[in-house]
């Protein structure tokens, strides 16, 4: 169960926390690239969470660089008059990644100095993600596995929906969740490649995850049928917890008032009481990392 975005704002660094004091969240990532004063709090409030897991949230789109602008200027957007930023688009990113424009040294160095910055903080980085999930592109993903080479993290997302076990019929009447029903499908042509080089790499990683296509329109009804479809193994819940408050609103991102949805969902008695029915296992991504006991079920 992995919250993502710790340390965007406070609203949702504070989210974060009670959804794995109070609720079913295992581990969280955490962005290196936001602002200080929210970075530090999230610091600081997860070194009092020993039972939390904390990754890298890796950010490449949507964002600025940790490193110095012109080490990474490959993977930087062009717009005069601006600060020096990643792309804001994902539809661009891709197109870049895909023709092979981003330098892989480049990749490589801001994945690491990410990473790095979390590590000398003090936070054992146990896993790593990426904002939207830009790791899924062959490019970006061999840059992701040698900076976790490079940084000794031992495990990172596969983020690729188990299709076969969604039906489409689940998300009728909401166009939404169709057409991201059908990005994903497109997208898990990437899996094979995915888990042959992670494999190589020797990283651990979960069969895959839920929660991608329902982000931003999650609630009770769509997460029960997510997790009544999965077929044994180990899942990843991908979340967004938060607090929808002015620091929320200040930041770009579409997920606003869902996040505060997602926090009383994932805070509920009645979730915890549905998993222990479903006979499902939460663990974290250190758990993950080091290796988990063998055994019919599913873990999530």
């Amino acid at each position: 169960m992995n919250a993502d975005d710790l340390g965007l704002t406070s609203g949702v660094n504070r989210a974060i926390v009670e959804a794995h004091r109070d609720g079913v969240v295992s581990s969280a990532t955490l962005m290196a690239t936001t602002h200080d004063a929210s970075f530090r709090e999230a610091v600081e409030a997860v070194r009092g969470l020993p039972g939390l897991s904390v990754g890298c949230h890796v950010v490449l789109v949507d964002g600025a660089p940790v490193s110095a602008p012109g080490a990474v200027d490959t993977l930087l957007a062009i717009r005069s008059g601006e600060p020096e930023c990643f792309y804001s688009s994902l539809s661009a990113f891709a197109a870049r990644a895909t023709m092979g424009g981003f330098d892989r040294e480049q990749l490589v160095l801001e994945i690491t100095a990410q990473i790095r910055k979390i590590q000398t903080a003090g936070i054992e980085v146990s896993h790593l993600d990426s904002h939207k999930h830009t790791h899924i592109f062959p490019e970006v993903l061999r840059a992701m596995l040698r900076a976790a080479k490079i940084c000794g993290v031992r495990a990172i997302r596969s983020p690729f929906v188990p299709i076969k076990a969604i039906m489409s019929q689940s998300f009728a009447g909401r166009r939404a969740l169709l057409k991201r029903y059908g990005q994903v499908r497109i997208l898990n042509t990437f899996a094979g490649n995915f888990r042959r080089q992670t494999s190589r790499a020797g990283l651990r990683f979960p069969d895959g995850v839920i929660g991608v296509i329902e982000t931003g329109s999650m609630d009770g009804v769509l997460l029960r049928q997510a997790i009544e479809g999965l077929p044994e193994g180990t899942w990843e819940l991908v979340c967004h917890p938060g607090y929808a408050d002015n620091d929320l609103r200040a930041v770009r991102t579409r997920l606003v008032e869902s996040r505060e949805r997602e926090r009383s969902l994932l805070t509920s008695p009645e979730l915890k009481e549905f998993l222990e029915r479903q006979k499902i296992q939460v663990i974290s991504y250190r758990e993950l990392g080091v290796g988990t006991e063998a055994g019919a079920g599913i873990r999530v």
